[in-house]
């Protein structure tokens, strides 16, 4: 308990007699100072315990008194003590009453007390305190290294600094998600933190911030060292943390901090090992894959999953989504094999599982800040493209299947393309690429000059011909016109483009150019 003036009261050898302000003894007391100046305010930083003979001070005059008392409590002097038998046989009325209504504990000083006695007294008092402190901080270390070489993960850790600090604490990963929280309430409260956690994750490590207010205090502390924040540990409390609580706290980011460092040496081992097993599977070697996957990846091996692959412009960009998913897959307990390739990463995780929704949740977010679809992407956008589920032996064919998805995302500007759109649903989604186009318009171009110059609906008459399947009544009539001048229209569509439409390859040609020069207002798939 730190230091306080009714601790000074009860002092048996100090004999302090309260003259006022004694609901106010709990203040605690950070220092006791002896000054004769009329004005010592400037002298002050907060939290003494004033003694004074009134060797400079006119302590019988009423206004005098009222200023001085203000002044002292103005600036957080938290008693004043007043040593009577030298200036003044007792405390003067007028000082006494300026304490009470200034709301400053005022205490009598005996002559037979000298002033070193009280500083003594406050200096022990203080000094115990602090020792105090720091045991109780080295004891609470010692209890957090053993929860964290428990191997157990960080919730031991987390649970006993909360118990420790009378309050609550979490620990956030590298993207701001919350990986751990003690006790369990606290993982809602934690996870509104998150804006907070990002833009502390913006300052290089190691960074603080207080959120909140004093019934809802929440200090904010990165992990990491250098310029790279591995993640966060937000602790929550009532109040200011004490010394023995800052020591706690401390202890706490070290470890956690040596920890993730660990972590992230044993994750580069766990990809290597990753990309050795992927070696295998796209080699058609399931079996050795599996005997070199063991336990870390063969529980992945045993259900169907998804192959994504994930590239930009900026090598972090496709890290920063691995590690979202790496964070939903800590906090479900999914397996996942991540392999970086430069600026691409490749991932086989869970069909259905957290980690590919939150790959879905991370193109989406991304899809929201970007520019239109079928703009290029920005720089540093991620592209992903996910395979089918599949299993061991078709990981060959997954690999293909997220290359082909990667790469119509790339070409339409999506974040995330999925290789179920490819495989099911129309065509027409494929169109829409520039080689295309130019196919297209050059293929119909003559057709649309004839159009241009007002001598028949040539193209139209086309498509509609074509969408019956060559039936002249249904498309003259769709088209509101006499079969024969259809008829007629179709003859100059051969001449002008030098093509039969009795081949169909040409017929087939002639429709994918008409719906890829409409493709804007196809349907996507």
């Amino acid at each position: 308990m730190p230091l306080t003036l009714a601790s000074l009261v009860q002092h048996s050898a100090l004999k302090l007699t309260v003259r006022a302000g004694a609901d106010r003894l709990d203040a605690p007391v950070r220092w006791a100072h002896a000054s004769e100046l009329a004005d010592p305010v400037p002298y002050m930083e907060g939290g003494e315990f004033l003694l004074v003979t009134a060797t400079n001070l006119d302590a019988e005059n009423p206004e005098a008194m009222r200023r001085y008392v203000r002044r002292l409590a103005g600036a957080g002097v938290v008693g004043l003590g007043f040593a009577v038998g030298v200036n003044y046989d007792e405390v003067p009325k007028e000082l006494i009453d300026a304490a009470e209504e200034a709301g400053l504990p005022l205490l009598e000083v005996p002559r037979r007390t000298p002033f070193i006695a009280i500083a003594k007294a406050v200096s022990s008092a203080i000094a115990e305190e602090q020792y105090r402190a720091v045991t109780a901080g080295f004891e609470v270390q010692r209890e957090l290294t053993r929860a964290a070489l428990a191997g157990d993960g960080p919730g031991e850790l987390l649970t006993r600094l909360a118990a420790h600090l009378d309050g609550w604490a979490a620990l956030y990963d590298a993207a701001g998600q919350v990986v751990a929280a003690a006790p369990e309430w606290a993982a809602r409260r934690a996870a509104r933190l998150t804006p907070d956690v990002e833009r502390l994750r913006d300052r290089p490590a190691p960074a603080s911030v207080v959120v909140g207010d004093t019934d809802d205090r929440v200090e904010l502390q990165s992990l990491g060292t250098g310029r790279r924040v591995r993640g966060a540990l937000a602790v929550g409390t009532g109040a200011a943390l004490g010394t023995a609580e800052r020591y706690a706290v401390h202890s706490a980011v070290a470890l956690l901090t040596l920890t993730t460092a660990r972590s992230r040496s044993l994750q580069g081992a766990e990809q290597r090992l990753g990309a050795a097993v992927l070696r295998m599977l796209l080699a058609g070697q399931p079996d050795h894959a599996r005997a070199v996957a063991g336990d870390l990846y063969g529980g992945l091996l045993d259900a169907p999953f998804r192959l994504l692959i994930a590239e930009a412009s900026h090598p972090a960009t496709p890290l920063s989504l691995g590690e979202a998913m790496e964070a939903a897959a800590l906090r479900t307990g999914e397996t996942l094999l991540t392999v970086p390739e430069g600026d691409r990463l490749v991932v086989l995780a869970a069909d259905g599982g957290a980690a590919v929704a939150a790959c879905t949740a991370y193109a989406e977010a991304q899809e929201a800040r970007a520019p239109a679809e079928g703009t290029k992407p920005e720089e540093g956008q991620v592209v992903v493209g996910l395979s089918a589920p599949a299993g061991p032996i078709a990981v060959s064919a997954a690999y293909k299947q997220a290359e082909q998805a990667l790469s119509v995302a790339r070409r339409r500007g999506r974040a995330l393309v999925e290789h179920e759109e490819l495989a099911a649903g129309s065509v027409l989604p494929l169109l829409a690429d520039d080689a295309v186009r130019a196919f297209a318009d050059g293929m119909l171009r003559a057709l649309h000059e004839h159009d241009a110059k007002g001598r028949g609906d040539l193209v139209a008459s086309l498509r509609a011909w074509l969408a019956h399947h060559g039936q002249w009544d249904a498309a003259a009539a769709d088209l509101g016109v006499h079969r024969h001048t259809l008829r007629y229209r179709m003859r100059r569509v051969e001449e002008i483009l030098g093509r039969s439409l009795d081949d169909p390859d040409v017929r087939m040609e002639l429709w994918l150019a008409l719906k890829a020069t409409s493709a804007p207002s196809a349907p996507e798939a």
